[in-house]
This record gives structure tokens, C-alpha cells and sequence, in this order.
């Protein structure tokens, strides 16, 4: 069905036909995060502000109307989005019969996203999805499979990777790259890897300005998926964007995995009704609860080799973040002259700040030097960029109007993916197999965690 007028009307997403027809036209479909809301957080041009979602009548799509509508009555810089809500347990299906735009995003239920990811570019149409893409690895033959059925038609099936427009992460790679800043970077060993992250998250969080309620569903690893398997393919991307960036990987002869384990963040019935805002709990939900705790298994680790260099990724979820923190990023690259850091927490005021640590204080002097030389060169782009001597270790202060924040990365991802849309044999060659190298990282990193 359609939802009326009204209906929407009252949330502030008013329907009206679109003026002079633009390139694309967005098409949302079940929307069950929060990132499918953030994809229209901004308004783009050449994009058509009428978007259809298709979707089951329910929770889920409720909480997507209303983060659009707080997008398009927010006072500053308010979107202008325009919703045709179809709504059905066939929405998949009637989505592709319709085919009412060209470009379909996805965030919401892992368990099937590969399915539905396959199914749209089978039916013509580029996709921006939201990771994990897939959490099994009996699904990665449909990622392959995907992924050449778009390189075959012409179309562009984009992952949403925010964290490669930290600009932290970004000078970040940028110095351990560097000879003179860092030396070599790796090979490490398995217990001192030459690639060390741990990313922290929280599963009570406020996003926009609300507290962001989770779905039942997000607490069923078999749904959402593990750590290893979902929030890890962040971490698994940055490894070659750092240290490789604009090659191939291939994961059949450059990667090898060496270990993984995973444990659980243990949840009471408490603090899951107020995760979920629901005053019993989802019925399923409640049946998995030993006694009145839930083992909710969203912590992991693994080690692999990247090209012979030792790699240690961490995926944690704790309940809540400590007063005025939040989410986490830690990354150490070790080079052979010096160390470079992002670091995240209470020292830092809660913020990623980057550090260049020499390894012996002979060499302190020279990796300094190069250091300023180099933040000299990316300041050319990007203005205010300076060296802070902290003793040991050596600051790379980074102006705030650079640090955007996570949400803005959406705006950037999707930016990004609509020039590749423009001109599809714009896409990097090397998306496709770096898309299958870290798929497969996390997907067997999960299987072999069990």
C-alpha cells in the first residue's frame, strides 16, 4: 500500500510531484539503520528529491520516516525529501516489477542483504549499501556474482565506507607511507603486529540528537551478525587504504588468516528494554535471555598477513560509552623508524588525535624533520595542518574544520558514488577485488572464531 498524503504531510515529507526530472532517483529499501536515513542527511544535486521506499509496515520504517522528516524540519539547512512509501511483506519483489528509480540503498537486516544486493543489479539498477554486505561466508559466491553482473551491465554496486574520509585516517596513511617519517611498515609478528586497530562502539547512543533505539532483531547475531563479521569490515578496508592504497589485493594468494576468537557483552533485561524502548521484551528475544542475562557475542579479534605484513583487528561492543565519551578508533602502524597513531580517549578529549612516535631517541631529531616537511606538503591542501612537539611523541594538529565528524562521511561516501554513477568506467578496478578481499577476511574470520 501507499501511505496517504496526510500521513506524511504530518511528518513533514510532503508529496508533490518532482520538478525537471534529475539523473537519479533514489529507491530505499527496508530501511532498518539509521545510515539509511543519514544517506539523506543532505540534499544532492542531479538527485531527485522524491525517493520510494519500499518496506514492511512496521517499527523499522516508522523510525526511518521520522529521521527524514527531523532532516527536513531541522532549522538550519533543512532537506526538502519527498517519500512514496509502498509498504508490503512483497516489497522486494514489487520494488523490482516498479523499478521506480535508478539506485537503490540498503542498510538494515544483514541476513539477506546479499540476496536483495544481488537481485538489483540482476534487475538493473547501481546500489549504495551499507556494510556488512554479507555475514556468511556461504554467501560470498552471490558477492562475487554481484559484483560481475555490475561490471557486466554497466552499473555501480558501492559499500559505504565512512571511515576512509577520517581525515585522521587519511594523513595517517599518508606519513606511514612516508620512508623518511616511518621507515618500512611491518612485517611485525603475529604478537607485535605491524597493523594493530581496535574500534570500539556503544549500543546506547544518541545519533541527531535522539537516542538511537535498537530493533529486536539487532541483538540476534544470526540477523545483524558478529563483530567480525559487521562492524570489523571497517578495519579490514582501512588495512590496504593505509598501506596500499589504489592496488589490487588479491585474497586467494595476499592474505592469510592465522587466528580469531570472539566474546560476548553481556546485557540484562534492563538495559535491553531500554535499547529496544519497548516496555516487555520481543518474545524471541526474551527466549534466548540464561536466566535474565543475554550473552550477546559482539566482541572479536583477528590476525591475518596482508603481503607478508602482520595484521591484529579489533570489533568491540560495550553497553555504554563513559560520561562525555563515545565510540572509539585506535590504530597503530609500526614503521622501522617510527610509529604512526590515532588515538581516541579520555586523554584526547574524545577525539582521534594522530601521533608520529620515533622508535629510538637517536632517531627522534631526524623523524621530526621529515615529519614537518611532509605536514609542510599536505598543508598545500589543506591549510593549518602543524607539528606539535609532546615529548616522546610528536602531534599533528588538525584545524576542526576538518574534522567533520562520522555522520557528514555519508554525504562524502555518497557523493563519491554518484560520480561513479555518472561514469561507471570511472570506478577504481581495484574496488572490486579489495570489495572480495575483505569480505572474505571477515566472513572466514567469523567461521573461524567458531
Amino acid at each position: 500500500m501507499r501511505t496517504s498524503g496526510s500521513f506524511l504531510a504530518a511528518l513533514g515529507l510532503a508529496v508533490s510531484a518532482s520538478a525537471a526530472e534529475p539523473g537519479v532517483r533514489l529507491v530505499t529499501l527496508d530501511p532498518g539503520h539509521f545510515h539509511a536515513a543519514l544517506i539523506q542527511k543532505e540534499m544532492y544535486p542531479g538527485v531527485d528529491p522524491t525517493v520510494h521506499v519500499y518496506a514492511p509496515l512496521g517499527p523499522d520504517l516508522l523510525a526511518h520516516l521520522g529521521r527524514v522528516s527531523a532532516f527536513n524540519r531541522r532549522a538550519e539547512n533543512p532537506t526538502s525529501w519527498r517519500l512514496e512509501v509502498h509498504t508490503g511483506e512483497d516489497f522486494l519483489e514489487r520494488m523490482l516489477r516498479e523499478k521506480p528509480g535508478n539506485v537503490v540503498v540498503l542498510s538494515g537486516r544483514n541476513r539477506g542483504k546479499m540476496d536483495r544486493i544481488l537481485a538489483s543489479v540482476e534487475g538493473g539498477l547501481n546500489v549504495l549499501a551499507d556494510k556488512p554486505w554479507l555475514i556468511s561466508a556461504a554467501d560470498f559466491p552471490k558477492l562475487e556474482k554481484a559484483l560481475d553482473v555490475a561490471e557486466r551491465k554497466g552499473l555501480v554496486a558501492y559499500d559505504v565506507m565512512t571511515e576512509r574520509s577520517e581525515v585522521t585516517t587519511i594523513l595517517q596513511g599518508e606519513l606511514a607511507r612516508d620512508p623518511q617519517v616511518a621507515g618500512t611498515v611491518g612485517p611485525g609478528t603475529e604478537t607485535e603486529p605491524a597493523v594493530d586497530m581496535e574500534s570500539v562502539h556503544h549500543l546506547m547512543k544518541v545519533v541527531s540528537g535522539s537516542v538511537n533505539l535498537r530493533p529486536a532483531w539487532f541483538f540476534d547475531t544470526e540477523e545483524q551478525g558478529e563483530a567480525l563479521g559487521d562492524v570489523a569490515s571497517h578495519l579490514v578496508d582501512l588495512v590496504p587504504f593505509l598501506l596500499y592504497p589504489n592496488q589490487a589485493i588479491d585474497y586467494r594468494s595476499e592474505i592469510r588468516l592465522l587466528g580469531a576468537k570472539k566474546w560476548p557483552t553481556v546485557l540484562d533485561r534492563a538495559q535491553l528494554l531500554r535499547l529496544t524502548g519497548e516496555k516487555q521484551l520481543d518474545p524471541v528475544l526474551a527466549s534466548r535471555l540464561k536466566g535474565d542475562t543475554l550473552d550477546y557475542f559482539a566482541n572479536g579479534e583477528v590476525s591475518y598477513t596482508l603481503r607478508g605484513t602482520h595484521v591484529r583487528l579489533r570489533a568491540l561492543w560495550n553497553y555504554e560509552a563513559p560520561e562525555g565519551g563515545g565510540d572509539t578508533h585506535v590504530a597503530i602502524l609500526r614503521g622501522s623508524r617510527a610509529r604512526v597513531e590515532i588515538r581516541q580517549g579520555v586523554e584526547q578529549k574524545w577525539r582521534p588525535e594522530l601521533y608520529v612516535v620515533p622508535n629510538r631517541p637517536a632517531d627522534a631529531a631526524a623523524v621530526k624533520a621529515a615529519l614537518e616537511r611532509r605536514i609542510a606538503e599536505l598543508a598545500k591542501a589543506r591549510p593549518g595542518l602543524t607539528v606539535e612537539n609532546e615529548g616522546e611523541r610528536l602531534r599533528v594538529s588538525i584545524p576542526d574544520r576538518y574534522r567533520v565528524g562520522h555522520e557528514p562521511h555519508f554525504a562524502e561516501v555518497t557523493v563519491r558514488f554518484l560520480g561513479y554513477v555518472k561514469a561507471p568506467a570511472s570506478l577504481p578496478k581495484w574496488e572490486k577485488a579489495n570489495m572480495l578481499a575483505k569480505y572474505w577476511v571477515t566472513t572466514q574470520a567469523v567461521e573461524m572464531s567458531r
